[in-house]
């Protein structure tokens, strides 16, 4: 049976266990450096404590190595893995193929977004380099993901939710260019979420002051069934940056829709790891931060059904959408509305202007909002609640719980001892026994014994079926102690079964997917040029971050997200034709020009021209 696996973002030791404690099959976290986010750095002894945690549930815990390396670093790097290997990390999420060339322990290895695999040719090359997983590029449609799932043994993950890169991850050099800041190093300026204007070559401004380049939240909660079908096997939540709450209602919410899938095909997958899962609130991704959802590319590749893929008014959170203002005189907001509202809620809203605003509840009287300020808000106008203060409350409140099941065998030996035996949903079997004076009782004792044992406290474990001796007493205090020895040893058992994966061998003869590398493949270290060097590449240009930079035009942006489609300029359309040809977005002095490969339906953001 195929392993489905909810993979979880973790910025923090505190969200970490909140993303387990709220069905999370594994998370990803980023150590003290070399991690794609370096505002989300966690120390050796706060993962091992995740460890720790996780592995109670069989949760394995994966870490971002994602960044690119420098030769000067790479001793460091060569024992920080060795560190994380010695603390029981499961895996190291990378995008360096420099690695492969350290002296490191036999880790697991899994292949970073920031390899950019969206073809089959790249993933089985990745494939014979040993990687036991790997992260399929954002922008696959089930085609192209179902043709890298046949030609391919190993696991395959992919995104189903949160911020969308609108580059082609590992291939945007816009921040590095333009600030000093490499994203392939964890510094990202989000060059792609500031506002542009979309001028012709003329100076006609076809756009202005619009978020050209930021694109709405990744939601594909409703293609999970499709994406398991084309092959995926892990399911990843972005957000490394995001707080707890936000984790905690996200999770939750894929965990009921894989759950649901697994529970149509019980023969087919199993879940990846253990422990039922008890919140206290109903998820609803509508309530957390979102720009809006789209399905990206996975349908299709054109727009035909009509859906947006950029947030062009706005990088910021739009949430749900809560109604439509009947009228507004100064501080009272009447609304037609089918959502509840709270003292305290936030609500958003496009004024006249286009500028994306929004205010405070004070007080709610059933439609009418009472707020702190006056306000000038035409009728008709679209809200939308961006803060839901009782749900976030309800999040805040939510710590969890995540139980074992274990079923309990009492017995007494011929020899007159008791003993207890477990057997956990883990598969753990353990018995403990002591001598004990057990005599035959005058009434049942089925239920006193059995609710003895259930008495599990604070521990991880719930009680499952309970066979007792009902005709004997046994003193409570003698059925108490041998539970707590045989949770005792359950807890060592798992630790002692755990079952670590490790790194597959590599193919020293498979051959590269190309004898010759761009800038934009990355490589930035002499381990990298090594690797590729044993596989057949001919040809090395050194990624951005360590060649001199020169003047001559080059591609900052390489994407599949094309700004003419998105505003119906398609050049293979009469409106599109009809338009000027040559484009640039403008950010105060910054021009970058754009150029359009219709054959293969992409968008390319050129270096700044001025």
């Amino acid at each position: 049976m195929r392993r489905l696996e909810l993979l979880a973002p973790a910025k923090d030791y505190d969200v970490a266990i909140a993303a387990i404690n709220h069905g999370a099959d594994a998370v990803y976290i980023g150590a003290e450096g070399f991690g794609a986010r370096s505002a989300a750095c966690n120390s050796i002894t706060d993962i091992a404590r995740v460890v720790d945690y996780a592995h109670q549930f069989g949760v394995r815990v994966y870490v971002t190595f994602n960044t690119l390396i420098y030769d000067e670093e790479l001793s460091q790097a060569e024992a920080m893995i060795c560190q994380l290997y010695r603390i029981g990390v499961d895996a190291l999420i990378i995008q360096d193929l420099g690695i492969l060339r350290m002296d490191i322990p036999p880790i697991e290895l899994h292949a970073s977004t920031q390899c950019d695999i969206r073809s089959a040719e790249k993933a089985v090359f990745l494939q014979s380099l040993g990687f036991s997983q790997m992260v399929l590029a954002r922008e696959l449609n089930k085609a192209e993901i179902e043709d890298i799932r046949s030609k391919t043994t190993v696991r395959l993950e992919a995104f189903v939710h949160g911020a969308l890169c609108v580059s082609y991850s590992g291939r945007c050099q816009v921040s590095q260019v333009l600030k000093g800041r490499s994203a392939n190093r964890g510094e990202c300026a989000q060059i792609c979420r500031l506002p542009f204007d979309l001028v012709d070559e003329n100076g006609n401004v076809l756009a202005r002051n619009k978020h050209l380049l930021s694109l709405r939240d990744l939601n594909l909660s409703n293609r999970i069934g499709d994406m398991v079908a084309a092959g995926i096997d892990s399911f990843k939540i972005e957000g490394r940056l995001k707080d707890a709450g936000y984790v905690k209602n996200v999770v939750a919410y894929y965990r009921q829709v894989i759950d649901n899938v697994i529970a149509a095909n019980p023969g087919d997958y199993k879940r990846a790891s253990y422990g039922t899962v008890v919140t206290t609130f109903d998820p609803d991704v509508r309530k957390s931060f979102n720009r809006g959802f789209t399905h990206y590319f996975f349908d299709t590749r054109d727009l035909r059904n009509g859906e947006r893929i950029a947030s062009v008014d706005t990088p910021k959170s739009v949430g749900e959408k809560a109604g439509t203002v009947k009228k507004c005189t100064g501080k009272v907001v009447e609304v037609s509305s089918s959502l509840q509202f709270n003292n305290g809620d936030g609500i958003s809203f496009f004024d006249r202007r286009g500028t994306y605003t929004g205010f405070r509840i004070n007080r709610v009287e059933g439609k009418r909002l009472y707020l702190s300020q006056n306000m000038v808000i035409p009728v008709g106008t679209e809200l939308y609640r961006t803060y839901n203060k009782r749900f976030d409350d309800e999040l805040n409140s939510s710590g969890g719980e995540r139980k074992i099941k274990v079923d309990f065998k009492l017995r007494v030996t011929a020899d007159g001892r008791l003993v207890l035996e477990a057997h956990d949903e883990r598969g753990n079997k353990v018995s403990c026994a002591m001598q004990a004076e057990i005599n035959h009782a005058d009434n049942p004792q089925d239920a006193r014994q059995a609710d003895t044992l259930a008495k599990l406290g604070n521990t991880i474990y719930s009680c499952g079926n309970v066979v007792t001796v009902g005709d004997m007493f046994v003193p409570q205090s003698l059925l108490a102690q041998l539970r707590r020895q045989v949770v005792d040893a359950l807890d060592k058992a798992q630790r002692v079964n755990y079952r670590y994966g490790c790194r597959l061998n590599e193919d020293m003869l498979a051959k590269c997917f190309s004898t010759s590398l761009l800038s934009a493949d990355n490589v930035a270290n002499r381990l990298a040029r090594k690797l590729y060097a044993d596989h057949g590449v001919e040809e090395i240009v050194p990624a951005v971050e360590v060649a001199k930079q020169e003047s001559c035009s080059m591609t900052v942006m390489h994407t599949r997200y094309c700004l003419r489609r998105e505003l119906g300029l398609c050049l293979k359309t009469e409106a599109g034709r009809a338009a000027s040809q040559q484009l640039f977005l403008e950010h105060g002095d910054v021009v970058l020009p754009l150029q359009f490969d219709c054959k293969a339906c992409e968008m390319r953001v050129m270096s700044p021209s001025r």
